[in-house]
């Protein structure tokens, strides 16, 4: 409903413009903002005091020109000055009719809106290098990310989700070295075994399946084991696709999938490094130093100069990624999102320094991030530190296989990004209002079981007449439900806009307790014809909302629990 106030409110500015009472070339930002006490309204606004200056009026006085300008609407009852000048809005029962009825003709589309208008966007997530199960910090960014993905797409954004991932390098050598040692009989205790060997069970499986000549498989790579322990290239051409295969299954698992899987030796096979490294230097941001190559970034707010090439001639690690993204908006993204740990944001200015020194016209502070904490697992009170299979941290699988993909999932997004996460096994599993996304996963089976205890009665259920008699619901549970129905197209916008998929998660729990309040305390299939339609009406329009707000989370929406 924000959107059709802030809409009579521009009408009432333009009216003020042409009386000249304001400015004819002022082009105030409106907003509209929910009461804290609903004494005081529905909706209400500050916009009198932000343009009172311009207008030269006392805001109370130019708030009652204002209210006297807003076209008649059957949305609002009345509109109040209150306060210092603040307007606000009492909306009328036909404006509450008006919104559930969006979301019974709107469905799985309600919520949806066009601010994207199209234009492309793409979200980097996960990115996990290829040598070993993925652990739970790589599921929070897959469940971050995805959510992400979901919201932008709903709010009319062209996505591209992408994984990007380094096939080369010391840690897979280190990988290979590993697999080789396992394919000669060796286990991590042996003195032979590669200093900076991995030691996980999973290197065990991978030898085998390499020594059987087993072909694998992944969604952007293939390979063939070939059966010579002595054949390291091979290993670890073999070790990568097996991997990156199982990569795929668990996020499979997930319920998350990529559009592209970028290789970070390209941009070295592609001389896509050494160009960016050569377009720094003609621009003049770099120098020679102690046998180095330096790149000002204090130029761009870093605090000190960072190495780009080392005295060995191998390039920093920030160096490949300043030539990735600038990879990115030459593919035309010109919004992006890195959603990363929180360990990578010390490459943020720096990555953002060599973009600005390349001089092609990328804006100040893009790439955008959303970098996550760290998630501590706990279960029976203690913490969960070591998977036998991965050999020294918790995978994404374990939780999967503990508590499912959807409470995974839930509790992986449901807390902002930036803040620590506490995974609780225990809460996760269990079957209780203490576990929100059981609680949540309820409500939409409550409205669902309403729907069939209706058949089972031999009663009937009529949408428009319910959205007729939707003025029988006088009950203040009802009318808080029905706004906050009401609210989720903005709470959509807002998650999308601020890369916070939380806010969604927030929302429904907020919604599906006021619905089990509800339903605990009044009857929905009552005799009376009107009520009873207007009940279920309510009723169905919670349960699209839930469902609506489940998927943009990536969790099921169960009709029976």
């Amino acid at each position: 409903m924000k959107p059709q106030i802030a809409e009579l409110l521009n009408a009432a500015v333009n009216v003020l413009k042409e009386k000249n009472i304001l400015p004819a070339d002022l082009e105030p930002r409106i907003q509209v903002d929910n009461t804290r006490d609903k004494a005081h309204g529905d909706l209400a606004t500050n916009l009198a005091m932000m343009l009172a200056k311009p207008a030269g009026k006392n805001p109370r006085e130019l708030a009652q020109l204002l209210v006297d300008a807003i076209p008649a609407s059957s949305l609002v009852e009345k509109t109040v000055i209150a306060g210092p000048g603040f307007i606000n809005f009492y909306l009328s029962e036909e404006s509450t009719t008006s919104l559930i009825q969006a979301v019974l003709e709107q469905k799985e589309k309600y919520g949806h809106s066009n601010v994207g208008e199209g234009r492309k966007v793409q979200v980097e997530f996960v990115s996990a290098n290829p040598t070993g199960p993925l652990h739970i910090g790589h599921g929070r960014g897959a469940a971050v990310g995805d959510s992400l993905c979901r919201l932008l797409a709903a709010t009319g954004w062209d996505v591209t989700s992408e994984f990007y991932y380094n096939d080369a390098g010391q840690q897979i050598n280190n990988l290979g070295l590993s697999v080789q040692a396992r394919c000669k009989g060796l286990t991590p205790d042996h003195e032979s075994w590669p200093e900076n060997g991995y030691r996980g069970d999973y290197i065990t499986e991978l030898a085998e399946s390499f020594m059987r000549g087993d072909s694998i498989t992944a969604a952007d790579q293939s390979f063939t084991g070939t059966k010579d322990a002595d054949d390291i290239e091979g290993i670890r051409h073999f070790a990568v696709a097996y991997l990156r295969n199982e990569q795929d299954l668990d996020l499979k698992a997930f319920g998350v999938d990529f559009d592209v899987y970028f290789l970070e030796s390209s941009l070295y096979s592609e001389g896509k490094v050494e160009a960016t490294v050569q377009k720094l230097i003609e621009n003049g941001y770099t120098y020679e130093e102690g046998g180095a190559l330096w790149l000002r970034t204090t130029d761009f707010g870093d605090d000190k100069d960072r190495v780009m090439r080392k005295t060995d001639g191998g390039y920093t690690y920030f160096v490949p990624d300043v030539a990735y993204h600038l990879n990115k908006w030459q593919r035309g993204f010109t919004r992006v999102i890195n959603e990363q740990g929180a360990d990578h944001h010390s490459t943020i200015t720096r990555v953002r320094a060599g973009l600005q020194a390349l001089n092609v016209g990328i804006p100040e502070g893009w790439p955008g991030y959303v970098l996550h904490q760290m998630v501590t697992v706990m279960r029976g009170g203690e913490e969960v530190k070591i998977s036998k299979r991965a050999g020294s941290y918790v995978t994404l699988r374990d939780l999967i296989d503990e508590v499912g993909r959807d409470a995974t999932r839930y509790f992986l997004a449901a807390r902002k990004a930036d803040g620590q996460l506490t995974f609780d096994i225990d809460l996760a599993r269990s079957q209780s209002s203490d576990n929100p996304v059981y609680y949540i996963q309820y409500a939409h089976a409550r409205v669902c079981s309403i729907f069939r205890k209706l058949e089972t009665e031999e009663q009937s259920w009529n949408q428009e007449t319910g959205l007729a008699a939707l003025s029988a619901l006088t009950l203040e549970t009802e009318k808080e439900i029905m706004v906050k129905v009401g609210r989720f197209p903005e709470i959509v916008r807002k998650a999308a806009e601020n890369n916070e998929p939380h806010m969604i998660a927030n929302y429904m729990y907020d919604l599906a307790g006021d619905f089990h309040t509800w339903y605990n305390s009044e009857k929905t299939l009552v005799e009376d014809t009107d009520l009873r339609n207007a009940r279920l009406t309510l009723a169905e329009a919670v349960r699209q909302v839930l469902a609506n707000g489940l998927d943009l989370l990536g969790v099921s929406a169960p009709s029976k629990m």
